[in-house]
């Protein structure tokens, strides 16, 4: 097995099409069709399927494509590292994949004013807890930030495990409603999900294939089921309906002062547990200096939110009584 063979799979699961991979490599068709064939003989396995339409990846297929990925990545790392002579100091690099949470943003930004270094490659994704997970466990990010709930701690839990990789709670909060400041239920103190059952549901979109433990949401009862349900893939595509509509969103309800929206507030869900969320990484992998730093920073962020959210709350609370 080789790097070249490793990029044409690569090339081909970008473009969908070996004759496209070729076009892009410089390289016959039969060229690429012939090394990745001998690369699945040698691995005893079939990446994809060809038809006239393009190819479609097997499940061991899509499984090689993900390790591929992170193989290649790592090579350029380590080609960026080394290239070059020695006379420039090497780069400091921190990288985190994280569902989307305010507080995990605010965490990154600390993280970059504190930094002193003259050279650093620092990096931030959003992403769905599947990816976050997957990205840990290729070493993609350096620490992936999720959460935990009574739902879905065991199903989780288990998912970490299975892949060598420890969760470090930061915080727990209940879960709470987002709904516009304006929403007919703004007054509320807490809510029911018979209350918000008349209401549409907005919900992050889910990678394909990934389990409904992976969320990003408190999903509501099968009892409680909403009619109208609005998916969305970004966390401003979010907010934006929140602020603009009578739709409702559950998560931590946690608020970052500077990050969140002003037009959104957050209310208590009745009944429903805790959520717990954290961070994770490898059980046998080194945290970096930047890892470190950063986590002690998630901590403090994730604290000034619950004080900033409990703030946001009582005022309301005055202004209603």
């Amino acid at each position: 097995m080789t790097f070249q063979q490793l990029s044409y799979v690569v090339e081909v699961g970008r473009c969908g099409s070996i004759n496209r991979a070729a076009r892009n490599l410089f390289l016959s068709q039969s060229g690429i069709s012939t090394a990745i064939r001998d690369l699945e003989e040698e691995l005893g396995i079939q990446f994809f399927n060809r038809s006239n339409r393009g190819v479609e990846f097997t499940p061991e297929g899509e499984e090689f494509l993900a390790h591929a990925e992170a193989l290649l990545e790592q090579k350029r790392r380590i080609e960026e590292l080394y290239s070059g002579g020695r006379s420039v100091p090497a780069a400091v690099r921190f990288s985190v994949s994280t569902q989307r949470y305010p507080f995990a943003e605010d965490a990154f930004v600390r993280l970059l004013r504190k930094t002193a270094a003259s050279n650093y490659q620092f990096s931030i994704r959003e992403a769905g807890m599947d990816t976050v997970i997957q990205d840990v466990c290729e070493h993609r990010a350096d620490i992936g930030v999720l959460f935990l709930s009574d739902l879905t701690e065991k199903t989780v839990r288990r998912r970490l495990d299975d892949r060598n990789v420890e969760f470090h709670q930061v915080a727990a909060a209940p879960p709470c409603v987002y709904i516009r400041r304006d929403h007919p239920l703004a007054g509320c103190d807490i809510l029911t999900e018979t209350k918000l059952a008349e209401y549409p549901y907005v919900f992050f979109e889910r990678e394909q294939g990934a389990a409904a433990e992976c969320g990003e949401e408190y999903r509501p009862l099968p009892e409680h089921r909403p009619a109208r349900t609005v998916c969305v893939n970004s966390l401003a595509a979010m907010r934006g309906v929140l602020a603009s509509t009578d739709a409702y969103a559950v998560g931590c309800g946690l608020l970052t002062e500077g990050l969140s929206d002003e037009r959104v507030l957050s209310i208590p869900l009745k009944g429903r547990g805790s959520i717990r969320l954290g961070w994770i990484h490898g059980k046998n992998d080194k945290l970096s200096p930047p890892a470190r730093e950063f986590a002690a920073l998630l901590e403090q962020a994730a604290a000034d939110a619950a004080a900033y959210t409990r703030e946001r709350q009582d005022q309301r609370s005055v202004l209603r009584g």
